[in-house]
């Protein structure tokens, strides 16, 4: 991952817009992670990347879906259309068919559009019949089978009306066209397409597709992460739009699932550095070295996240340089004891920070119980860099998560960095604080019968601090 995100670099270069449990108390949390995580780790590896594509009426959403899918055509791809979910009319509604609105969001089954989606991201393939809208009826004798896939396109008009819906997505595209070329654009598909008299499509844009666009659509723009002006006319914001997607397919399974999950992208140096760091033969001195390498980088990369505001300096040249000014208001706070072998790297990235501690004492296998606790007495007031090397059954994760939150730090003001994560402690914690940002190098395969990360690298507090022979 660079250091500016995609998101920047498409709202600059194309005119794209992006938009942009907590625990009562700190008792004892008796988390039986073998019964929590059992289904989300048997279900990583097929969860697709769900792309929502909304817009008006001839917008240009297919457009743009059909541009996405050529471009990713190395990739599974398949298209759903919030059009095969109209309801079938009933007799009264076809005798006045012309004062149906099909542009309401009660004129969907969207029952049967949220069943057939789950299937799809649960590995299963659904048949999805056709709308004849020239019977108003759904076409049940020649279902198209939609099998399941590493990307759906998921389009329509209102598919950003209901919540539920819109959960769905890992990304949400609004295509923002101008309401006289939609017009247009209707006008000339009803006329020659569907051979409609010219004054029943104006008749029908009047009574029906503007105010539904006015009550229904428009409002839902607000929940797009992504606006493209001129629809498919707009090639540049596509193909940054398909870089990002690629990039997406690229990261761990686990941030398709969970957005605030990141993994710094691994080289072979990164990688190099892994496995000399899991190797039981490794020295000590070796460790140290190339963990502190290993800490550096996932903590400038949690510094990434934090937010920023614009600077200008005067160069020594007299010019003016606009930059960006470093956020004041920080802390880190690290988990006793394998925590405190990350903050050299932090104090080294930012000059005079304050470094609170949290001790919490693993009891078996399933408890954790708050022992200490030293923290600046305005934490609330900053943004908290969390330290902790191991992200294992997630338990002393939650604890710590909880006391902070406990001493009002918002949740969204903690960003959680360590070395290595296991599918089941991501799961956990995603779970009980969505908005906190985790950061780690890799993802491990999962947590043996003693509930310890493997591949792993072994206990690291005593390999880092030299107490394995203890």
């Amino acid at each position: 991952m660079g250091s500016k995100p995609v998101e920047d670099i498409i709202e600059c270069s194309s005119g794209v817009h992006f938009s942009g449990f907590h625990l009562n108390g700190l008792q004892k949390i008796n988390t039986k992670v073998e019964q929590q995580t059992t289904s989300v780790a048997e279900s990583v590896h097929r969860q697709p990347f769900v792309i929502g594509v909304c817009g008006g009426a001839a917008s240009g959403k297919t457009t743009v879906c059909d541009m996405i899918i050529e471009q990713l055509r190395d990739q599974r791809v398949v298209l759903v259309n919030q059009d095969s979910f109209y309801h079938n009319l009933t007799p009264e509604e076809l005798a006045n068919v012309h004062e149906y609105n099909f542009d309401h969001p009660d004129a969907f089954d969207t029952e049967q559009l949220l069943l057939s989606m789950e299937k799809l991201k649960h590995g299963q393939a659904v048949n999805i019949s056709k709308y004849d809208f020239r019977t108003y009826k759904t076409d049940a004798s020649k279902p198209r089978k939609v099998n399941p896939s590493d990307v759906i396109l998921l389009e329509g008009i209102l598919i950003f009306h209901d919540a539920r819906v819109r959960d769905l997505m890992n990304m949400k595209i609004f295509v923002d066209t101008d309401a006289d070329v939609r017009l247009a654009r209707r006008i000339r598909r009803d006329t020659v397409e569907k051979n409609r008299d010219i004054n029943m499509v104006l008749d029908q844009y009047s009574n029906f597709v503007k105010p539904a666009f006015d009550d229904f659509i428009l409002p839902t723009k607000k929940y797009a992460d992504i606006i493209i002006p001129r629809g498919g006319d707009n090639h540049v914001a596509i193909d940054l739009i398909v870089q990002h997607i690629r990039t997406k397919l690229g990261q761990h399974d686990l941030c398709k699932i969970y957005p605030n999950l990141y993994v710094i992208q691994s080289t072979f140096q990164i990688r190099g550095m892994h496995t000399l760091i899991r190797d039981a033969q490794t020295t000590k001195h070796d460790f140290v070295f190339y963990a502190d390498r290993l800490i550096r980088l996932v903590v400038e990369h949690g510094l990434g996240h934090l937010p920023f505001t614009e600077k200008q300096v005067i160069t020594p040249t007299g010019s003016v340089y606009t930059g960006v000014d470093f956020c004041k208001r920080l802390c880190g706070v690290s988990v006793i004891r394998s925590g405190e072998s990350m903050e050299n790297a932090l104090r080294a990235c930012c000059k005079g920070i304050k470094i609170g501690k949290i001790l919490i004492h693993r009891e078996g296998d399933n408890g954790q119980q708050l022992i200490y606790e030293k923290l600046p007495q305005d934490i609330s007031e900053r943004h908290v860099l969390l330290l902790d090397p191991i992200l294992g059954t997630g338990n002393s994760a939650v604890q710590a998560i909880s006391l902070l939150l406990k001493k009002g730090v918002p949740e969204t003001n903690i960003i959680f960095l360590n070395l290595i994560s296991a599918p089941q402690g991501v799961h956990v914690v995603c779970k009980h604080f969505p908005r906190i940002k985790i950061v780690t190098s890799e993802i491990e395969t999962g947590l043996n019968e003693e509930f310890r990360v493997i591949p792993g690298m072994g206990e690291f507090g005593d390999r880092y601090f030299g107490t394995d022979d203890e």
